[in-house]
């Protein structure tokens, strides 16, 4: 750093440095030390952070609640309480510097639409500005993300490309994954090669910016008035369809309320040697994020005492789950199955039966068709608000 002005050194000392009796903008270290100062007041305040989110502080008084989340010194500020939530931006603009922007309509490049039907989010403008950044704004318009049943690969004699322009699309992209779970399955796919990207790899980035342009207005709509807070989540996994290695693609959608609130598509760390074994990785996964929710909703006062169900269409995984006798073919993934079983046995998850063709989560483990990618769309509760009627 350079020395504050007025401060005078004499020859000997200029190698010497300054010690920091506090944090400085712009350190490594800035973040954590502003995090923990916040945190302080809150808690000062009467605030307490929530265990499974401690970006989420709440405070719970009289049958009613307050809520803060911050995301670095951006902050959402909700309750029942209008003067609980007054006090705390009063109590906040004396301990630091703050503006109050008004009712929630722009957060982090996500926009906040409110109507009797419920809360519409969507990322509109990133999407336009993104299009035209890349001037892809008079594009051929496709109704998919990715190219029904495409699987890309490195190829030996693979036409090259610009590398740096592929990582930064893709970058930009999988912000847009926020609001977008139509887009996941498309970036988790492409987001694989990065380090070597090809003129293929490329094309299926410029077809996701052509399925964007089709509905840049697209996104999620929370239903209101809903009467129950049961969470559901769907699982799927396909097997081995990575063609470089061989590993497969497992998937998940959690709905809580018959809102769509969480969703993944993320390639397993190890090669399944069976559908089943990749179905239970995938099993898995999901609940670890149902879980997490269920503690997120006790936070936040809403105990249910409905179990988590499960949608998996794999019947051969749903029957190991339940039968407790140990299986040489599954004894590599009984950390997975004795972690199912064991919430099985304590009544918090429960399995229904599904039927492949009514599974939500193909569209993130694989390359379907339009006329499959829309009606699974239109289930997950997505819709652009702004489209012509």
């Amino acid at each position: 750093m350079d020395l504050p002005p007025g401060c005078m050194v004499s020859e000997k000392q200029c190698q010497k440095v300054c010690k920091l009796k506090k944090s400085l903008y712009g350190l490594k270290q800035s973040p954590k030390a502003w995090f923990g100062r916040f945190t302080k007041s809150m808690r000062v305040f009467g605030y307490r952070q929530s265990n499974s989110d401690h970006t989420l502080f709440l405070k719970k008084q009289h049958g009613k609640i307050t809520a803060l989340i911050v995301y670095v010194d951006d902050m959402v500020v909700t309750g029942n309480d209008p003067k609980k939530r007054k006090a705390l931006q009063n109590y906040l603009s004396r301990e630091f510097e703050m503006k109050d922007l008004g009712p929630l309509k722009y957060f982090l490049g996500i926009e906040v639409f409110r109507s009797s039907e419920g809360i519409f989010l969507s990322q509109r403008k990133y999407v336009l500005d993104l299009l035209q950044e890349t001037r892809m704004s008079g594009c051929q318009l496709v109704n998919t993300p990715i190219e029904e049943g495409l699987k890309l690969c490195v190829e030996p004699n693979q036409v090259s490309t610009d590398k740096g322009r592929y990582q930064r699309l893709v970058g930009r992209l999988m912000y847009l994954a926020h609001t977008r779970p139509d887009l996941a399955y498309a970036l988790s796919v492409v987001s694989q090669y990065m380090h070597n990207p090809g003129e293929e790899h490329m094309n299926a980035v410029i077809r996701i910016l052509r399925y964007l342009k089709n509905a840049p207005g697209k996104g999620i709509l929370f239903a209101k008035n809903v009467k129950h807070q049961s969470i559901e989540v769907y699982t799927d996994a396909d097997w081995v369809g990575t063609v470089d290695d061989r590993r497969s693609t497992s998937g998940y959608f959690t709905f809580v309320g018959g809102n769509l609130v969480t969703w993944k598509s993320k390639k397993q760390n190890v090669v399944a040697r069976s559908s089943a074994e990749a179905e239970f990785r995938g099993m898995a996964l999901g609940l670890c994020e149902a879980l997490w929710l269920r503690l997120l909703l006790q936070d936040l006062g809403y105990l249910s005492r409905q179990p988590i169900r499960l949608f998996c269409d794999n019947k051969v995984a749903c029957d190991i789950a339940h039968n407790p006798v140990q299986h040489d073919r599954t004894k590599h993934v009984e950390v997975d199955r004795f972690f199912i079983k064991e919430k099985l046995d304590d009544k918090i998850v429960e399995l229904p039966k599904i039927r492949s063709e009514d599974q939500l989560v193909d569209i993130l483990t694989k390359a379907v068709s339009s006329q499959v990618f829309s009606k699974f769309l239109d289930k997950l509760g997505m819709c652009d608000i702004y489209a012509p009627t």
